[in-house]
């Protein structure tokens, strides 16, 4: 009975972030264009990186692999978002929402990691900066890389396989704007318990996995500041971790807020806002972040603005 109520089920509703027209509509506009900066501001800093050889880096060889997992996971759930926004009818198929949640927690796993990496890369890059061209060589930056990819696929199957092995009964109304596990664990009509378990686990592993390399790597780079003797040195080694760690901070609030909390305590419209935030938002402020506290592509993009304009200007000129 179980399986056949299983298959029966053919769709989801999705019943999104608003009810009335008016705000649907502004909400539409509003994250239309977060999305539009979004893809703008991270696919000119994967371009800006691989045209200029000076940011030819690990710390920007891991920028642009968070730029690309950053697009890649707004374009996973924003499309919809906006679709459902001014749609009656918020149908996501049983397929497609599973689909939706494979790829979201995948390159939500990847960004986990890559902060993780990012953290190693300037722990040493601080702490052993005599063989920082040694331990973090093409060959070692490729691995980790992969490792993550890797890993976020991986992590997304097992997560994915338990979710959509539940059987569903009654109801199909997911009360959130995407396909994510703790909405349809309400759903379900089998004991979700060993299931929220099993997965709570895995997203502690990697989650805090992380989070435990990031803060490791920052107490030795915090100590190895505090006893450099010189004040530019001081300055520019705090400088190149403050935009990390802001990063790092708004990803892993918001994160931690919605997934390793009791799930007795879950309140799904505070989480809908927290998932907004860090689904929508977080996409589009990773390259603000890097961009604007960072003297090095700021001077990139000078250079690249310079070298295309200034002949096309020129070019326009009697």
């Amino acid at each position: 009975m179980a399986r056949k109520n299983y298959t029966s089920l053919t769709e989801f509703i999705l019943l999104g972030l608003a009810d009335t027209l008016e705000l649907r509509v502004i909400l539409f506009c509003l994250f239309s264009m977060i999305y539009m900066l979004t893809v703008v501001g991270n696919v000119g800093m994967i371009l800006l990186i691989r045209m200029d050889s000076r940011l030819h880096t690990p710390m920007y060889f891991f920028l642009a692999n968070l730029s690309f997992v950053d697009v890649c996971y707004s374009s996973t759930i924003t499309p919809k978002m906006l679709v459902d926004l001014l749609s009656e009818k918020k149908t996501i198929s049983f397929a497609g929402c599973f689909l939706q949640m494979y790829f979201f927690i995948a390159f939500a796993t990847i960004e986990c990691i890559l902060f993780g990496l990012m953290a190693h890369d300037r722990y040493v890059a601080i702490c052993n900066p005599l063989l920082y061209s040694l331990i973090m060589s093409r060959t070692v930056c490729l691995k980790m890389a992969a490792g993550a990819f890797t890993a976020g696929l991986l992590n997304s199957v097992v997560h994915t396989g338990y979710v959509s092995s539940l059987s569903f009964c009654s109801s199909n109304v997911i009360h959130h704007f995407f396909c994510d596990s703790p909405p349809i664990f309400k759903l379900s009509c089998s004991d979700t318990h060993l299931y929220e378990s099993i997965l709570s686990t895995f997203a502690g592993v990697n989650m805090v996995g992380a989070l435990l390399v990031i803060l490791t790597s920052y107490c030795y780079i915090l100590f190895s500041i505090f006893h450099m003797h010189s004040r530019e040195g001081r300055r520019k080694a705090f400088s190149t971790c403050v935009s990390h760690l802001t990063a790092i901070i708004l990803f892993y609030s918001t994160s931690i807020y919605t997934y390793l909390r009791p799930t007795s305590s879950y309140s799904l419209n505070q989480d809908k806002v927290a998932s907004v935030f860090y689904t929508v938002v977080i996409p589009m402020l990773n390259p603000l972040i890097y961009s604007l506290r960072n003297k090095e592509v700021k001077r990139a993009l000078w250079n690249a603005i310079t070298r295309k304009m200034v002949p096309l200007f020129l070019g326009l000129l009697p």
